[in-house]
């Protein structure tokens, strides 16, 4: 047996905590950053809020960005540290340091058109589930990620996301490190939650997952589960002959099988809480407005309040300065007071990054989509994926995705999430790009215009699309008109 030694190199990439705290804040919508904001100022006393009111212009220029030291060494409390603190640089005469991280566009007045309004303080699907999720015996790592899963459920109750994205997420912005079996596994508890069907990734496992609760009920919830798991594209375009002959059904049963299945529900999470969907409000996170042919943004911050450090700590810091020799609790209070002022300006500084990246982003998207912006014409909307945004911000595509999935804009054409705003592209015969949004509005306009008697197929609708100049295959039509939620033609067929 022979013992080797060999040098490798390896290319790590590490977030810094300051990273971290960016993509969790740029991750919270307009509407709970004050609540984020509350807790720090609850846990940091050398934080406070500023209570004046400053009327500011709407339109200026992004003001300085509060001047912080990211590289500032971490505090132990030794003596040696204690010996190079320089008070100075927290202690400065007749210097008030508001906090002065906020953009000048998100100022606007408090008139009755521009009122924000709460949203309702209600048990929302998530508190619900979360409850749930209580009851499950996991430790600390486990919880984290059950959590994650949770949190990413969308509003029906089903999990659109691949579990490799959910465990990047762990990684990048809670530093949980875990793999897509331990997900899986996870994700399989939570599907044991209440209303049956949650978590499911798609309508087939939400129906069986719906089902298999039932199994003791008899034979009838046995056939379906078959007639779900074997024959569930036949069931969907209604090809219930093919269905009975297959599992050798009489009439009377397949009818029973069908009122059966068509009575779960598709959408487990859209009854759990108590919102109430009528008083439940989008609040914007931008205002695009068309100037008179110019379009600017507001970024609207009315929930994110001026910050700055308390002037108590400061005046503490004062009057140690003065004294002379410093015993061992004055030495241990300086620190203290250091630490929290230290932590205060960091916090500081990440709202101020926030709100840039935010406008940064938002403003690369409105220029891209200009047309858009001033016609409201979905046809109007550029091919643009997050590259071309990441590109010209400078930033990381993921930061650009985490802007994207969570922010809302308001138009006067509507309120819109940013997401809305990115597609792919596709080739016309004059080898001109364009979004394949154009492709399925004008493919929606032809469907809602058709004869309800004699509706188009799809080869109809690929070769109208192809006439009108796009080049698009059959099944290319036949993808749009899925997401869309357009049922085939033959279902769509009025008697």
């Amino acid at each position: 047996m022979s013992l080797s030694q060999s040098l490798q190199q390896k290319l790590l990439q590490k977030l810094s905590p300051q990273q971290i705290q960016l993509m969790k804040l740029l991750q919270i919508p307009t509407a709970h950053i004050e609540e984020r904001i509350k807790e720090e100022l609850e846990e940091n006393p050398a934080l406070e809020q500023v209570d004046e009111h400053h009327e500011d212009d709407f339109y200026d220029d992004v003001k300085d960005e509060f001047e912080t030291n990211n590289d500032e060494e971490v505090f132990d409390g030794s003596e040696e540290q204690y010996e190079n603190i320089d008070i100075s640089e927290y202690v400065h005469e007749g210097d008030d340091e508001i906090a002065d991280y906020r953009l000048k566009e998100d100022n606007y007045t408090d008139t009755d058109e521009n009122k924000v309004i709460p949203i309702k303080n209600e048990v929302s699907f998530y508190d619900v589930l979360v409850d749930q999720l209580g009851m499950l015996d996991l430790d600390e790592h486990s919880y984290k990620i059950a959590e994650q899963i949770v949190g990413s459920l969308d509003d029906d109750g089903y999990l659109r996301r691949e579990l490799a994205s959910i465990v990047d997420d762990l990684a990048f912005r809670q530093n949980v490190m875990t793999d897509e079996k331990e997900v899986a596994e996870l994700l399989h508890q939570i599907q044991q939650f209440d209303p049956p069907g949650i978590g499911a990734r798609n309508l087939q496992e939400c129906l069986l997952l719906q089902l298999e609760r039932r199994k003791e009920e008899g034979r009838k919830i046995e056939l379906a589960i078959k007639v779900i798991k074997q024959y569930f594209e036949e069931f969907t375009k209604k090809h219930f002959e093919k269905i009975q002959k297959g599992l050798s059904l009489n009439d009377e049963e397949i009818k029973d099988i069908i009122n059966l299945i068509i009575k779960l529900n598709p959408k487990p999470g859209g009854n759990v809480g108590e919102i109430n969907k009528v008083e439940s409000y989008i609040i914007p996170d931008f205002f695009v407005v068309n100037n008179n042919g110019i379009l600017e943004i507001i970024l609207n911050s009315k929930n994110a309040p001026d910050l700055r450090i308390s002037e108590g700590f400061k005046d503490m810091l004062k009057d140690y300065e003065k004294g002379g020799k410093k015993d061992k609790q004055q030495k241990e209070a300086i620190l203290f007071i250091k630490q929290k002022i230290d932590s205060a300006k960091w916090f500081i500084e990440m709202i101020q990054q926030r709100q840039a990246t935010l406008y940064n982003t938002m403003h690369a998207i409105m220029k891209h989509q200009e047309k858009f912006f001033l016609s409201g014409d979905e046809t109007d909307l550029k091919p643009m994926i997050l590259k071309d945004i990441a590109e010209v911000t400078g930033q990381d595509i993921s930061t650009v995705s985490r802007v994207a999935n969570s922010k809302f804009v308001q138009t006067e054409f509507g309120t819109f999430r940013l997401k809305f705003f990115f597609s792919e592209s596709l080739s016309t015969d004059s080898g001109e790009e364009v979004s394949t949004k154009e492709v399925k509005k004008i493919l929606s306009d032809l469907i809602a215009d058709e004869n309800k008697k004699k509706p188009l197929s799809d080869e109809i609708l690929t070769e109208v699309l192809n006439e009108k100049g796009y080049n698009i295959a059959r099944r290319t039509v036949a993808k749009y008109r899925e997401q869309l939620n357009i049922p085939v033609a033959r279902l769509r067929k009025e008697l």
